[in-house]
C-alpha cells in the first residue's frame, strides 16, 4: 500500500463538489486497504496513544459553530484491534504506548474517509501524534512502515496551509492570501525535488511563515507519511492541489 498525506478539510468538505470528486477519484485509484491507520492534526497526545478499537465507537466532533447536521454524521467503520496490537508491537520498548478506548475518530480522520470509503466497511484505527518534532515523526513513520506490506493504508491528515486566524474571506472559493500561495508553491517545489531536509526545516525556510502555520500541527502529519515511505527522500506523487477558503489543499502519495 502507498502512504498518503492529505489536506482533510473542515466538516463542510463534503459540500465541496470538486474536492469530493478529487478525493473519491484518489481512493478509486488506490489498492483496496485491509485496514486504515490515521494520524490526524487534531490529536496530539504523548506517549503514542491508540484510539478506540471497537466497531461503532461514537465519533469525536472536535469543532464548534457549525450547523447541527455536521454533528449528526456517523461513520461506523469496523474496529481494528489486531492493527492496534501490531502498532504497539512496532514501538520500541523504551517508548510506552497508551490506550484511550473511548476516543472515536476525529474530523481529521472521518471527514475524508466518508468521501474516500463511504461504505465504512474497512477497519480504521487512529493513533495520536506524540510530538510535533518532524524528525521524531519521521522515525514514527519508519516504525509503521512494515504495516504497508500487510495492506494497511497509512494516512497523515493535516492541511498544507492552515493560517485560520489570518483569513478574511470565509467563502470556499476565496482568493488565496499571498502567504498561502507562497508556502504552497514552496511545498510543491520541495516535494518535486525530494528535498526532505528543507521540509523538515520548514519553519525557518518556507516563505509565508508563520502565517501559513501559526501552529504547526497541520503540517506535522506529513512527516509520519514521509517516514513510512520506502525512501523518505523520494519524489512523491502530488495528487491534489488548489485552495479551499484560501488554504492549500495540496496532498501527496508516496510508495
Amino acid at each position: 500500500m502507498p502512504a498518503l498525506y492529505l489536506s482533510h478539510g473542515a466538516p463542510p468538505l463534503v459540500d465541496d463538489a470538486r474536492w469530493v470528486a478529487q478525493l473519491a477519484a484518489w481512493a478509486r485509484n488506490l489498492p483496496r486497504p485491509r485496514a486504515i491507520l490515521v494520524v490526524s492534526a487534531h490529536w496530539e497526545s504523548a506517549p503514542l496513544t491508540i484510539g478506540a478499537t471497537a466497531t461503532g465507537t461514537p465519533l469525536t466532533y472536535d469543532f464548534g459553530g457549525f450547523p447541527q447536521h455536521y454533528y449528526e454524521v456517523t461513520y461506523r467503520s469496523p474496529g481494528a484491534p489486531d492493527l492496534a496490537r501490531q502498532v504497539a508491537a512496532l514501538m520500541p520498548d523504551t517508548e510506552p504506548v497508551a490506550e484511550q478506548p473511548a476516543r472515536g475518530l476525529d474530523h481529521g480522520a472521518y471527514v475524508p474517509l466518508t468521501v474516500m470509503y463511504p461504505d465504512a466497511d474497512i477497519p480504521v484505527l487512529q493513533v495520536s501524534m506524540p510530538t510535533l518534532d518532524p524528525e521524531a515523526l519521521l522515525r514514527l513513520g519508519q516504525r509503521l512502515r512494515p504495516l504497508r506490506d500487510e495492506g494497511v493504508l497509512i494516512i497523515g491528515s493535516g492541511f498544507t496551509t492552515h493560517g485560520l486566524p489570518f483569513l478574511t474571506d470565509p467563502r470556499p472559493d476565496a482568493k488565496a492570501p499571498g502567504w498561502s500561495k507562497e508556502f504552497d508553491a514552496w511545498a510543491g517545489e520541495r516535494f518535486a525535488a525530494g528535498d526532505l531536509d528543507a521540509l523538515i526545516d520548514f519553519r525557518a525556510k518556507a516563505p509565508g511563515m508563520p502565517y501559513a502555520h501559526p501552529t504547526i500541527e497541520h503540517f506535522a502529519p506529513l512527516f509520519v507519511t514521509l517516514g513510512a515511505a520506502d525512501d523518505p527522500e523520494q519524489i512523491p506523487q502530488q495528487v491534489i492541489d488548489g485552495y479551499w477558503m484560501g488554504l492549500s489543499k495540496r496532498s501527496i502519495q508516496v510508495a
